[in-house]
């Protein structure tokens, strides 16, 4: 999750919102590429989650990086949170269960950023390995149940934690035993961004089938590909999903605005403390009616804060997250980045994604992303398996991707990085059927190997 934002400006009316969302739009030339990853640390004696405290914990993992690379520390209180690299733009922050996420500078290529991905592991391994840490890159975490997995101290999660289990059966295991890849895409104008918002939710389960990645759940297969994709399904529907009025006629910055501020907050924060008003309204605060901070208007900070508590598959901020992969190896960190440049970033592969899916109807689309969990490449849409559709997404973003033509110092362009997607798509198997097999033949029916074989 994003490091909270301090900007105390208030804001005062729904036209401020939509303003604040429409500074986004950027000339195609400053277009970056800004992609985040989330990995679980463990203890390479006996696979167990790592602590936030302790010699061998994650404040000392922190400390350690931030001696190493000299980033800003990004506190609570006295307690560190994360780092911020505030020359570059990039940052390292926990998630609930301990997970270590890189939030990544925006850059112009995916040789950039995969450099980056490769320069942040180098480090994170130096430090963790004299403390006896490993890191994986799953979905979801493949052994330890929720009580086993250690609580990181930030205010928000304490709130979060206390308001998921009213409004859905899967927000703990959500918020402690999931991780993802992302990217972060810019658009140009309105219409652009909501070209690029539709092409994002339609072809969001296709990617969730070309990583899922999360097939564990306490030691034994769970039943799902991508059980992380599965969670999503119930956790806070008010604030998840497909966004089915996004196709609607008069989609733009101010139908997300009316859809952000009918979400239920989760707090409001005052310097470094959080106050806990969970499913309070944003309207209120916006008026200057909200009872926690009576007679106050909302600032900037509360309504960025306010955004970034909103999961959608898709979610639209100055810029277009796409939300729906599992985390994964080093090749998929590279990969998911590169795929969505391809698809997003060149108009005529842009043209030729939107063509794809434009036809779907909103009960295909829901139904596409209620079967992937599950299916993963076997499930339908159109009368096609998500195979096939996979397989002509991933050639539309080759082609931009070849039409973009940004070149390594060994020459390659950018095509490169999606290999490890060709390669899944020609054994027709998602990663998570080749984690399966491996669980059923070498592993033995054990989950523990994935520790030392699929450790970055």
């Amino acid at each position: 999750m994003a490091r909270d934002q301090i900007d105390t400006q208030p804001i005062e009316s729904r036209d401020e919102l939509v303003g604040w969302l429409e500074a986004g739009n950027k000339a195609a030339d400053r277009f970056r590429i800004g992609t985040e990853h989330e990995k679980f640390p463990f203890t390479l004696l006996g696979h167990d989650p790592v602590p936030y405290e302790g010699d061998c914990g994650i404040r000392a993992l922190l400390e350690g990086m931030q001696a190493l690379n000299d980033w800003e520390p990004i506190m609570e209180g006295s307690t560190i949170i994360g780092l911020a690299d505030t020359i570059g733009g990039g940052a390292i922050s926990l998630e609930p269960g301990g997970q270590f996420e890189l939030s990544g500078a925006p850059l112009l290529t995916i040789h950039e950023t995969c450099a980056e991905v490769n320069g942040h592991l180098d480090q994170v391994r130096d430090v963790a390995t004299p403390l006896g840490v490993g890191f994986l890159g799953l979905g979801m975490s493949p052994k330890w149940t929720l009580a086993e997995t250690p609580v990181m101290p930030k205010g928000r999660y304490r709130i979060m934690a206390n308001y998921m289990p009213k409004v859905g059966s899967h927000g703990l295991d959500m918020m402690f035993r999931t991780c993802t890849v992302q990217v972060n895409l810019d658009f140009a104008s309105e219409p652009d961004m909501v070209k690029k918002l539709r092409v994002g939710l339609a072809l969001q389960p296709i990617a969730t089938a070309l990583f899922a990645n999360s097939p564990f759940t306490e030691g034994k297969p769970n039943g799902f590909l991508s059980f992380r994709s599965e969670i999503w399904r119930d956790t806070d529907n008010n604030r998840a999903g497909m966004l089915p009025f996004a196709f609607e006629d008069g989609m733009g910055f101010e139908r997300y605005v009316d859809y952000a501020l009918d979400v239920p907050m989760y707090f409001i924060k005052r310097g470094d403390h959080y106050i806990d008003v969970a499913g309070s309204s944003f309207r209120d605060l916006l008026a200057g009616r909200h009872p926690a901070v009576p007679g106050e208007t909302a600032t900037v900070s509360d309504w960025a804060n306010h955004l970034s508590t909103i999961f959608p598959e898709v979610r639209l901020k100055r810029y277009l997250e796409m939300r729906g992969a599992d985390g994964g190896p080093w090749a998929k960190l590279c990969a998911l980045p590169a795929l969505w440049t391809g698809l997003l970033y060149d108009a005529a592969s842009l043209d030729a994604a939107w063509e794809l899916a434009k036809g779907w109807t909103a009960e295909q689309r829901q139904k596409l992303r209620d079967d992937v969990p599950t299916l993963g490449f076997k499930a339908e849409i159109g009368g096609r398996s998500v195979l096939e559709v996979a397989r002509d997404v991933v050639a539309i973003a080759r082609a931009g991707l070849a039409r973009r033509d940004y070149r390594d110092s060994q020459g390659r362009d950018e095509t490169r990085f999606l290999v490890t997607l060709e390669d899944g798509l020609a054994r027709g198997k998602t990663p998570a059927e080749c984690l399966l097999d491996r669980f059923h033949g070498a592993w033995g029916g054990s989950v523990d190997p994935v520790f030392d074989e699929d450790a970055y």
